[in-house]
């Protein structure tokens, strides 16, 4: 299991003690509950892959998160981010070469 700190102000802090009993077991709550759909997500990508490929689905939620990423069925949103980043930039150098 991986530790995530999350680094909060003063204010930050009595914000969400204004609207949590436990500020920190709310956090809590809220990104393991956003996880948990994620995994859904992504379980429900590597069973349609798995049967679309002919591949035997693993028999557990983690081990579908893994198959997915070792096959590139999914890719963290910093790639997304990256590989959106790399199509803008390559569509502007289109636009450019297309004006001059």
């Amino acid at each position: 299991m991986k530790v995530i700190t999350v680094n909060l102000s003063d204010s930050q802090e009595k914000a969400l003690s204004y609207i949590a009993v436990d500020p920190t077991e709310w956090l809590n709550f809220v990104a393991t509950d956003r996880a948990r759909i994620a995994i859904d997500e992504i379980a429900k990508i590597c069973v349609e892959q798995c049967l679309a490929n002919n591949i035997q689905i693993p028999g557990s939620k983690d081990a579908m998160v893994d198959l997915a990423f070792q096959n590139g069925w999914v890719i963290t949103a910093a790639q997304r981010q990256a590989q959106a980043e790399a199509e803008a930039a390559a569509r502007a150098q289109a636009a450019q070469t297309e004006g001059a």
